[in-house]
């Protein structure tokens, strides 16, 4: 026997990627991938079996990417108002952060729950103004949502 087949259950280095079918040779197989769990065997019944998993795989990855653009359509356009004190200069005494944002969707009456991970702000918001703040919904559907801070009436 001079090689295995064998199918990744991992990435490994310089060989492939999960799932990936690959030769190699029995030594290295059966010392090396096999023990540490980075493949099985590539037998007709595992490589159906993995055909089917791909298949699967891609079902619910196309189901997900669906939901992402139906719950986008639901955010698009949308413009959420916060009232808070400010200074002199429109510095906020306190900020309007991701989970403000998401607190506020979700009251919003969505269909679905948003996440405040979800929500892509790298710094919470300390000043008055307008925002376009994105929502990454999957990770091929991002839509942005209309933030504004004004100044609370004292």
């Amino acid at each position: 026997m001079k090689s295995m087949k064998l199918i990744l259950k991992e990435d490994v280095d310089s060989l492939g990627a999960s799932g990936e079918v690959v030769t190699v040779k029995p030594g290295y197989a059966r010392n090396y991938l096999i023990p540490h769990g980075l493949a099985y065997e590539a037998s007709e019944a595992n490589v159906l079996r993995l055909e089917e998993e791909k298949a699967r795989e891609e079902e619910l990855a196309k189901r997900d990417y669906l939901e992402g653009r139906r719950r986008a359509a639901q955010l698009e356009g949308l413009s959420l108002t916060f009232e808070a004190r400010a200074g002199e200069e429109g510095k906020l005494f306190g900020s309007v952060t991701s989970a403000d944002i998401a607190d506020r969707l979700n009251e919003g009456g969505l269909d679905f729950e948003v996440d405040r991970r979800r929500i892509s702000l790298s710094d919470p918001l300390k000043e008055l103004g307008v925002f376009a703040v994105p929502i990454r919904l999957h990770s091929e559907v991002e839509v942005e949502v209309e933030v504004r801070v004004e100044r609370a009436a004292e």
